[in-house]
């Protein structure tokens, strides 16, 4: 499952803050059931223009990773929670929401990589993928 999230009027002091992004970083995992393999990095970026300033921030899981890019100026931020592990993908937004006091959200969530979870899913990707590549030659 992959969550993409995009947030609007948010909390700019939230936003704008390191140890806020590394705090949530580092328990949001625990929170929506996910193992943390590694600590969470947070970065201050300063663009050519203001607006463009904020935080970029990730931390590894075992089931993936999950990402935040902040933009307080614009009370902006885009998050992504990437998971070989199903979620509760409403419990995992309305977590963020409360987070960073999210006015309005845009979200989506992605089913990916679900022909290779099982074996025989796989076999007829692999299958159908060879028949199509001697259809072309």
């Amino acid at each position: 499952m992959h969550l993409i999230v995009d947030g609007y009027g948010g909390n700019v002091g939230v936003m704008e803050d390191p140890d806020a992004l590394f705090r949530f970083l580092d328990e949001y995992p625990d929170a929506i059931g996910m193992t943390k393999i590694t600590a969470p990095q947070v970065y201050t970026y300063a663009g050519r223009k203001p607006e463009d300033n904020g935080l970029s921030g990730f931390v590894l899981i075992a089931e993936s990773h999950i990402s935040v890019h902040t933009f307080p100026r614009r009370r902006y931020i885009n998050i992504d929670v990437f998971s070989c592990k199903e979620f509760d993908a409403s419990k995992a937004l309305r977590e963020l929401q409360a987070t960073f006091s999210l006015e309005t959200v845009r979200s989506w969530t992605l089913d990916r990589g679900l022909e290779y979870s099982d074996t025989e899913a796989a076999a007829r990707a692999v299958e159908m993928e060879r028949s199509q590549l001697t259809g072309r030659l």
